[in-house]
């Protein structure tokens, strides 16, 4: 699906979407259970987080332009258990329907158009949730590592790339601790899997 096509025309078409502009560390939207909304992240990156009782942080997404999310594609069952943070300046299009897959009140073309594109993004979708279901199976801080950096090496296709979280944010995203991961990161370029200056990571062995 071409998502910049399909963006412009979801703006001129309907009449039920809303763009907003949120700061760097502003909440874009909690996930209400039973509410049906779709997001486009237009700008910027965010990321969708999680807060357990013991007051761990995980990120369990991580989004750039022209990613979607909300609740649609989420099984959600309690009312803020998850949030979307703005990461940087973002700009993102909002827009609910009582049900995303029956005729908005309007009979606009975008929603006929979005109830015919949707299987395709729930798709994309579940294809992002069995990546990282892959990368939190692996049992070692290292295996996590060494298999996100492929990951990210592979969607790039390059062995030099810049990672799009702080060391805290990584941490939390790979549900590791952040000390122990920090030593793993130093043990990977002192024995030459990897080259590191600042977020930008170099694979140096396959």
């Amino acid at each position: 699906m071409d998502m910049e096509k399909f963006i412009v025309d979801f703006e001129k078409q309907c009449n039920k979407t809303k763009r907003k502009v949120f700061s760097k560390g502003e909440t874009i939207t909690t996930y209400i259970r039973g509410r049906q909304q779709v997001c486009i992240l237009l700008e910027g990156t965010a990321d969708l987080i999680r807060c357990e009782r013991s007051g761990d942080r995980i990120i369990v997404d991580h989004f750039s332009k022209n990613d979607v999310f909300g609740e649609v594609f989420y099984n959600i069952t309690t009312n803020r258990e998850l949030f979307v943070e703005a990461k940087q300046k973002c700009t993102v299009l909002f827009f609910v329907y009582d049900n995303i897959v029956t005729k908005c009140k309007q009979n606009c073309r975008f929603h006929k158009e979005l109830v015919a594109s949707f299987s395709e993004l729930m798709l994309d979708k579940i294809t992002l949730q069995n990546t990282r279901v892959e990368l939190l199976s692996k049992r070692s801080i290292r295996e996590k590592l060494i298999t996100y950096f492929k990951m990210i090496s592979s969607k790039n296709f390059t062995n030099s790339f810049t990672v799009p979280f702080s060391l805290t944010d990584l941490a939390d995203y790979l549900c590791v601790d952040r000390s122990a991961m920090m030593r793993e990161l130093k043990m990977l370029k002192e024995e030459g899997f990897i080259e590191k200056i600042g977020n930008k990571i170099t694979m140096l062995s396959q």
